[in-house]
């Protein structure tokens, strides 16, 4: 049986291994929660290429339906075709539209199967999921035909916990929540992407990274993905540990912070601290 064990590019804690190998075995889709920017959506692509497997992804919006995953019927071309006399409506199959449920159904070999972001959807649509992902079929009304999966796929499904996901979901999954990473697992992958990075940039930089997240009232904390991006500009730039070391009053907002606060409710927070820092004559 396929077994994650991580890869190079990607730090796998030793409980996230357990949980994607736990759910393999199973045959159950493991459900992946955490905050947004550590590393949910790639670890998907990570455990296809660990296992050598080819990778499906379902990336959902506000607007999707479950129906989408499984296939649609493209009614309006049929119409548009019989109006112009084209033989090929005589044959419904060719307005059917595959969805990515379909696709890892009749993979071949078995894959890799991203259901990223699930909870963006209507609260609806994880329940409209249940039978297909317990069953592993769905029926094809408009050609009469039952599609069977020729082999279970492995499911990750992603969720950033912007709803809560029905009980009857939940019971079907496997689940594991991806802490956001401490100072020994930031330093493993930074060291992935920067793998001859200062040690003083490095420690300068996330002492800042760790601060700015303290902050109370920050509306977005920075995310791992937004810590690497500001490191690849203090890199570009030649940022020094030294200048990053400065506690000059007039600079609590560290150098490049656009990569690391995101709206300007967070920018001002700064602001007013730098401000109070120089009121207090610190």
């Amino acid at each position: 049986m396929a077994r994650f064990e991580g890869t190079a590019d990607y730090v796998a804690t030793a409980d996230l291994t357990v949980a994607v190998n736990a759910a393999i075995t199973l045959e159950r889709p493991l459900l992946v929660k955490g905050e947004p920017g550590t590393g949910k959506t790639v670890l998907a692509q990570e455990v296809a290429r660990s296992i050598g497997a080819p990778l499906i992804e379902w990336h959902i919006k506000s607007t999707t339906k479950a129906q989408q995953g499984l296939y649609e019927y493209d009614a309006v071309s049929r119409l548009r075709d019989s109006q112009l006399g084209d033989s090929r409506v005589q044959d419904i199959a060719n307005y059917i539209r595959r969805g990515k449920l379909w696709d890892a159904f009749v993979a071949p070999e078995r894959p890799v199967l991203l259901i990223d972001e699930i909870d963006k959807a209507d609260i609806e649509f994880p329940n409209d999921l249940l039978q297909e992902l317990d069953r592993m079929e769905f029926h094809v009304y408009e050609t009469g035909e039952t599609v069977t999966a020729v082999q279970r796929p492995i499911v990750l499904i992603t969720s950033n916990n912007e709803k809560e996901l029905p009980d009857a979901f939940l019971r079907r999954c496997f689940f594991h929540y991806i802490k956001f990473p401490d100072d020994e697992t930031m330093r493993a992958i930074v060291d992935v992407h920067f793998p001859d990075l200062k040690s003083m940039l490095l420690n300068e930089a996330l002492s800042i990274f760790y601060e700015i997240r303290d902050v109370p009232g920050l509306k977005k904390k920075p995310s791992t993905s937004e810590l690497l991006d500001w490191i690849k500009l203090l890199v570009n730039e030649d940022v020094d540990a030294v200048t990053l070391r400065e506690r000059d009053p007039k600079k609590v907002i560290p150098p490049l912070h656009g990569a690391l606060l995101k709206n300007e409710q967070d920018v001002h927070l700064f602001e007013r601290l730098a401000f109070m820092a120089r009121r207090d004559g610190v």
